[in-house]
C-alpha cells in the first residue's frame, strides 16, 4: 500500500492514494469487471449502482451517473453528504486491459482533479490490480465542506477523510478479488 495524504497544502496533491491485490485472473477479465461501472454496487463502499448517461460504456469521454449511500457515522464532526445522493464521472483513461479512470464532475459537468482508476499488471498467469485515487485542487465538494473551518479543522478532516478513502479502497479491493475469483 501506498498512500500519501497532504495536510499541509504544500505537496502538488491534496490525495495520492493507491492500495493493491493479487487476483487469480486474467487482466482482461479484471479489466471487464472493473470497468463495468453500474456493477460498482457489488464492491464499493459508497456506491450503490449507477448508469451510463453518455457514451459508449466504459469508452473514453463516457460519462457515468452513480447512485452513493453515507452512513452517519463517516467522519461525523465534519459536514459531509450523508445518506443518498449522486454523482457524474466521465472516463479519463479507457485501455483495456492496462488502465481505467474516471474523474468526478463538477454539478456544470466540468472534469475535476478528482481521478479514481485501476492499473492492471500481469502477475504470475494473474493480475496485480492497483487501486488509486488522486485529487490535486479541492473539488466542489471538499470546497464546500472545508469552507467554516479553521486550519486546525482542515488539516483533521483531510487527515480522516484520506485514511477513510485509503480504508474504502482497501475495503473495495477484497471484494473486487472475492467477486471476480468466485465467477
Amino acid at each position: 500500500m501506498d498512500s500519501k495524504i497532504n495536510t499541509e497544502n504544500e505537496k502538488p496533491h491534496l490525495f495520492d492514494l493507491s492500495v493493491e491485490t493479487h487476483v487469480a485472473r486474467t487482466p482482461e477479465i479484471v479489466y471487464t469487471v472493473v470497468s463495468d461501472l453500474p456493477r460498482s454496487h457489488q464492491w464499493s463502499e459508497e456506491c450503490t449502482g449507477g448508469e451510463w448517461i453518455e457514451g459508449e460504456p466504459g469508452a473514453l469521454g463516457a460519462v457515468f451517473r452513480g447512485h452513493n449511500n453515507r452512513p452517519a457515522d463517516v467522519v461525523a464532526w465534519a459536514p459531509v453528504v450523508r445518506g443518498s445522493w449522486t454523482t457524474t464521472a466521465e472516463i479519463v483513461t479507457s485501455e483495456p486491459p492496462h488502465r481505467f479512470a474516471w474523474a468526478m464532475r463538477t454539478l456544470s459537468g466540468r472534469a475535476q482533479d478528482s481521478v479514481w482508476g485501476f492499473t492492471l499488471h500481469t502477475a504470475d498467469g494473474a493480475t496485480r490490480l492497483v487501486h488509486h485515487f488522486r485529487m490535486g485542487a479541492p473539488t466542489e465538494g471538499i470546497r464546500k465542506i472545508t469552507a467554516g473551518m479553521d486550519e486546525d479543522e482542515r488539516k483533521r478532516f483531510f487527515h480522516e477523510w484520506g485514511t477513510k478513502v485509503e480504508n474504502d479502497m482497501t475495503a473495495t479491493l477484497e471484494r473486487l478479488k472475492k467477486v471476480m475469483e468466485s465467477d
